[in-house]
C-alpha cells in the first residue's frame, strides 16, 4: 500500500544480553492491512515488506535483488510484487523471483498474528542477507541426458539455472565464444570503465557447485540436427539430447571507406567499453546511431570527451521506439550538455591521418572533426553457423520459434536476441526484441519446456535507459501506436507517456513517474485492458502511484 506509514516498535535488538535467534517487531497497524496492500516495516534496522494477500500476511525482503529498489514503492497484484524501477517480480508468500531482470530470490520471514497484532520475525543469522539463491540440484552419476546451450548470455544462464532448480540431473554444457563468464551487459554503455569482475552474474564456484559446465572461447561452426551434434571451431564435436541456440547478435559496421582506421569503435564487450572510455578522454568524439546504446554512450562521455557529435539517420532519436516527442526531449537533455546532433544525415566516408580517424564526411556535405568514431547503427544475428541446417530462419536470419520457444526441429530451442517469437500481449504477433529481461524470460521458458513442463511465454517487455543521470523506463510493445496520451510535462522532467492503439494502451514510457511503468506492465500481463478513456482520465489510482 504505497504511502502507508506503519506505527512500529523494534525489539529485542536493544537488549545486548538477549540470546534469542530471532529479532521480532510488533507492527501496530493504523488500520487493518487490506488484501492487496503492503507496507515497509523495520525489524532490527532491517527493512522488511509486509503484505496481505488472500487474507494471509507475509513478510519478505524489501530490496529488489536486481539493483536494490524499495519494493514497498512498487506495485502489488495478487500474490506478487513488482519492482518500481525495472519490473522484476517476486512472490509475496515465498519471496521467489517470478519475473526478471533480477537473478535471485528474496528472504522470507516469519509472521505471527496474536491478539489482533502482527509480529514479524527475522532470523539473526540471515539478518543483512538481501537475496538468496533458489534451491538447486546437481548432476547425478549415470544420467547421460545432455543439454547443450550455445551462447553465454542471459538466456543460456537462466536456462541452466532453471534446469537445476527444477531438479534436472543430467549434463548441462554452456558454450560461449567470450572469454568471460555471463555478465550484466546492460552496464556496458552506462558505466564504461567497468571492471569485468564486477559485472559477472555468477562466479565460477557457482557453476562448479551446481554442475554446470562452461566452455569459454569456443564457437559453434555447424549444427547437425539429424545426428544431434554441434561442431566447434577447435574441431571438437559435441552430441546433445536437447539444444538451446542463444548466440545473440553482434554490432553492425558502417559500409563506408575508412572503417579500418584506428579509433573506430563498436561496443560489444567490457574490453570494448574500457577502450572507448580511455580513447575518448579529452577527444573529439563522433557517435553514429541514435539507439539506446548510442545515446547512453553519448551521455556517459559528456564530462569526459572534449566534444561529442551524434549523427542520426532519422529526424529524432528513438523515433521508431519511443516516438518523436520523447526523442525530442532526450535530444534536448543531451544538447543542454553541449552534445551536437546532425539528424536526417548519414556518414559517407571516414578520413584519417597516420592511420587514425581525423574527420567524418556526411551525406549533407558537412565535415566533422573526429579523434574517435563510435558506431552503433544496429545488429547482425550470429546465425551463420545454422546455414545448411534444418533450423528455420526468417528473411533477416533470426530464428523463428513458437510460444514455447521451440524451433521447427524437435529438441531444438532458441532464445534471446536471436529469436523471433510470438508476443502474448501483442496478440501473438511475431517480434524480435533485444531486451535483457526478455532474454532471461526466454531462458526460463526454454528450460521448463525442455523438461516437458509445458509453459507459454507471457512476459511483458520492460527496459530502461539512463541519460544525464535520469532514467526513462519503458513497458509493453508500442509498435504501430496511433497516439500518445501524456501525463506530466517534458519541461518538468516528470512525465508518463501512454501509447494507444485501437483505443487501448499497449505501452508506457516514464520519467520520474514511478511505479507507473511497472503498473502498466502488470496490467498488460494480467490481460486487463487499459482503455484510452482510462488513460486520459485524471483519476490515476490504477497506477498505484507512491
Amino acid at each position: 500500500m504505497p504511502g502507508t506509514k506503519p506505527a512500529r516498535h523494534e525489539f529485542p535488538d536493544s537488549d545486548p544480553e538477549d540470546s534469542s535467534e530471532e529479532l521480532t517487531a510488533e507492527v501496530c497497524l493504523e488500520s487493518d492491512l487490506q488484501d492487496g496492500q503492503m507496507m515497509e516495516v523495520e525489524v532490527g534496522h532491517h527493512s522488511v515488506l509486509l503484505t496481505r494477500s488472500e487474507g494471509k500476511y507475509s513478510a519478505i525482503g524489501n530490496q529488489c535483488t536486481h539493483y536494490g529498489a524499495p519494493l514497498c514503492k512498487g506495485v502489488i497484484s495478487g500474490n506478487r510484487v513488482r519492482c518500481p524501477w525495472h519490473g522484476a517480480c517476486f512472490n509475496v508468500h515465498t519471496g521467489d523471483l517470478e519475473e526478471y531482470p533480477g537473478m535471485d530470490c528474496l528472504p522470507c520471514h516469519k509472521v505471527k498474528i496474536e491478539n489482533s497484532k502482527v509480529y514479524v520475525s527475522v532470523n539473526k543469522k540471515t539478518l543483512g542477507q538481501e537475496k538468496r539463491i533458489k534451491s538447486m540440484g546437481t548432476a547425478e552419476l549415470g544420467v547421460t541426458h545432455t543439454i547443450l546451450l550455445l551462447g553465454g548470455g542471459a538466456a543460456s544462464l537462466i536456462c541452466a539455472e532453471t534446469l537445476r532448480q527444477e531438479n534436472f540431473s543430467g549434463r548441462i554444457i554452456m558454450v560461449s565464444k567470450d572469454d568471460l563468464l555471463p555478465y550484466d551487459k546492460t552496464r556496458l554503455s552506462k558505466v564504461m570503465n567497468v571492471e569485468s569482475d564486477s559485472i559477472l552474474l555468477r562466479r565460477m564456484e557457482f557453476f562448479h557447485r551446481y554442475d554446470i559446465e562452461v566452455w569459454l572461447r569456443k564457437e559453434a561452426l555447424s549444427v547437425d540436427t539429424d545426428k544431434k551434434t554441434v561442431t566447434f571451431d577447435d574441431g571438437s564435436v559435441q552430441s546433445y539430447d536437447q539444444l538451446l541456440v542463444s548466440t545473440g547478435c553482434r554490432a553492425k559496421g558502417l559500409d563506408v571507406p575508412g572503417m579500418k582506421l584506428d579509433n573506430v569503435k563498436m561496443l560489444e564487450t567490457p574490453e570494448d567499453a574500457r577502450q572507448i572510455h580511455e580513447v575518448c578522454l579529452g577527444c573529439n568524439v563522433v557517435l553514429v546511431g541514435t539507439s539506446f546504446v548510442g545515446m547512453e554512450v553519448a551521455s556517459y562521455l559528456i564530462d569526459k570527451a572534449s566534444s561529442i557529435t551524434v549523427i542520426g539517420s532519422s529526424e529524432m532519436p528513438y523515433q521508431n521506439t519511443l516516438g518523436p516527442e520523447i526523442g525530442r526531449v532526450t535530444m534536448m537533455m543531451l544538447s543542454d550538455k553541449n552534445v551536437r546532433f546532425y539528424m536526417n544525415d548519414n556518414v559517407t566516408e571516414v578520413r584519417g591521418v597516420d592511420g587514425k580517424v581525423k574527420e567524418v564526411m556526411l551525406k549533407s556535405g558537412k565535415v566533422i572533426p573526429a579523434d574517435v568514431l563510435i558506431v552503433g547503427i544496429g545488429i547482425i544475428p550470429n546465425s551463420e553457423f545454422l546455414q545448411g541446417s534444418k533450423i528455420e530462419m526468417d528473411s533477416k536470419n533470426f530464428v523463428t520459434v513458437d510460444k514455447y520457444m521451440r524451433t521447427n526441429v524437435p529438441d531444438v530451442f532458441c532464445g534471446g536476441d536471436l529469436a523471433t517469437f510470438p508476443l502474448a500481449m501483442a496478440k501473438n504477433q511475431l517480434v524480435n526484441i533485444g531486451h535483457w529481461q526478455m532474454a532471461q524470460a526466454h531462458g526460463r521458458i526454454v528450460a521448463l519446456n525442455m523438461l516437458n513442463k509445458q509453459t507459454e511465454l507471457n512476459s511483458v517487455p520492460f527496459y530502461w535507459t539512463i541519460l544525464v543521470g535520469k532514467t526513462i523506463r519503458y513497458a509493453g510493445y508500442g509498435e504501430g501506436y496511433s497516439e500518445i496520451v501524456m501525463k506530466g510535462t517534458f519541461e518538468d522532467s516528470k512525465f508518463l507517456a501512454l501509447y494507444i492503439k485501437n483505443n487501448e494502451v499497449i505501452a508506457a514510457a516514464s520519467l520520474n513517474y514511478d511505479p507507473a511503468a511497472s503498473a502498466v506492465a502488470e496490467r498488460l500481463l494480467t490481460g486487463k485492458v487499459i482503455t484510452k478513456e482510462e488513460a486520459q482520465s485524471d483519476d490515476l489510482s490504477w497506477l498505484q502511484l507512491s
